[in-house]
């Protein structure tokens, strides 16, 4: 399993966090051909190699045209109704609502009527949505991060002003139960270190410690600031997390290895929760928000309630950094009281997909293989995209059947050698 650690070394902002994507490995083109799904303009994207005390990093900033302001339902809409992959829309609306909720509360308003200041510009949209893009083409499935670096506790600079750490970030940290770094003198002066919109991303998105793994690669992002005693710098390192199966995962499957080889466990969280009362309108409404959060799978399960009444058990399985937003999604979607939610293994094959002419048009297939016990590897299973085929069916009135069962022949034979 591939994971990202945040080491917020001198701080956390949404530029720090995407700089570092982009010294990790993140193709700048890339990065904005992403954005531009979101279908809005009036801002560019700036890279540059800078230090910080001894520390080499990238320095990205958001330049906006103008500094207009939108509602938290305004910015939510944009991303929902973009052409953004459903992951990416799942982990920058959970951060956004987090985001909103926080500001809602220092403020005393309804987040439906909040008015937002900073905040309610582009370039946290950019940086939110940015981040969650970053995480998907390096092909994260976790986040880790160290404790918060939020500065020396300060009284405003100036009337009207807010102390630090911002009121919006503490009410982040003290609902996600963050862990915080302690004071330094180093940090004297130096005003605000983590942002709101840093804040966000990190609890949102990241359980707090750093798991085994083998770290490969390390980006760094960097802030503006750049004091004599410490390094304005954020560091991202990149690593696959390996699995320790034990004696009972050693049996084998004939003609390949193990368990242990064969399959390659990752961290999920497993969400359930029992209903009797839910209908079947809400119950697919749930799911359907559930996969657009970015859900790995959700099914529904008939069982025999208390009372004997006939109920279903609603289940999700979701990677870490989404578990308190898909909680919530549940909470707020479902008439449940409450969710129970465990840690779960599971152990992911091997697969890519490839793209095959079937004389109906092309089609997209998804082929797993095993390894051997020589170390090679070997396709086992080739199944065609139910979604390519549906689109060849509707396109040509060739009934869906036939061409599905064309493609998994020319996949067979083309793919897997079987006629």
């Amino acid at each position: 399993m591939r994971i990202a650690y945040i080491q917020p070394v001198g701080g956390a902002s949404g530029d720090m966090l995407l700089g570092a994507l982009v010294d990790a490995g993140l193709p700048l083109d890339v990065l904005r051909g992403e954005l531009g799904k979101l279908g809005v303009g009036g801002y560019s994207l700036e890279a540059a190699e800078e230090t910080r005390g001894e520390i080499r990093g990238v320095h990205l900033r958001v330049r906006l045209d103008n500094r207009g302001r939108h509602s938290p339902a305004a910015l939510l809409r944009i991303v929902e109704e973009s052409g953004l992959e459903p992951v990416v829309k799942g982990r920058a609306g959970a951060v956004l609502r987090a985001l909103w909720r926080a500001e809602a509360r220092v403020h005393g308003e309804p987040e439906d009527v909040l008015e937002l200041e900073e905040l309610g510009s582009i370039d946290t949209l950019v940086d939110v949505v940015g981040f969650s893009i970053g995480l998907r083409e390096l092909g994260v499935d976790a986040v880790y991060a160290a404790p918060l670096v939020l500065g020396e506790s300060a009284p405003p600079r100036r009337v009207g002003g807010y102390s630090n750490p911002a009121p919006a970030t503490l009410e982040l940290v003290a609902a996600a139960g963050a862990p915080v770094a302690a004071d330094s003198p180093a940090h004297a002066g130096a005003g605000e270190l983590t942002t709101p919109t840093g804040a966000a991303l990190i609890t949102t998105l990241a359980r707090f410690g750093r798991p085994a793994f083998s770290p490969q690669r390390v980006g760094v992002g960097l802030g503006t600031k750049d004091p004599p005693g410490f390094a304005n710098a954020l560091r991202l390192w990149l690593g696959d997390m390996a699995g320790s199966p034990g004696a009972d995962d050693r049996a084998t499957l004939p003609g390949v290895g193990g368990i242990a080889g064969i399959f390659r466990p990752a961290d999920v969280v497993l969400l359930e929760t029992n209903l009797d009362d839910a209908t079947g309108l809400s119950l697919g409404y749930a799911q359907e928000r559930l996969f657009a959060l970015g859900a790995l799978d959700v099914w529904v399960t008939p069982v025999q309630m208390k009372k004997n009444r006939p109920g279903v058990v609603l289940s999700a399985l979701v990677p870490p950094g989404l578990e308190r937003a898909a909680v919530e999604l549940m909470l707020r979607e479902t008439p449940t009281l409450g969710v129970r939610s465990r840690a779960a293994d599971r152990y992911v094959a091997r697969r890519h997909s490839v793209t095959i002419e079937t004389g109906f048009g092309a089609v997209s297939v998804k082929v797993k293989s095993l390894p051997l016990p020589d170390g090679a590897s070997a396709a086992v299973s080739a199944a065609p995209e139910p979604d390519d085929c549906r689109r060849i069916a509707l396109e040509t009135g060739i009934p869906f059947q036939e061409v599905y069962q064309r493609a998994a022949e020319v996949a067979r034979r083309e793919l897997l050698g079987r006629d």
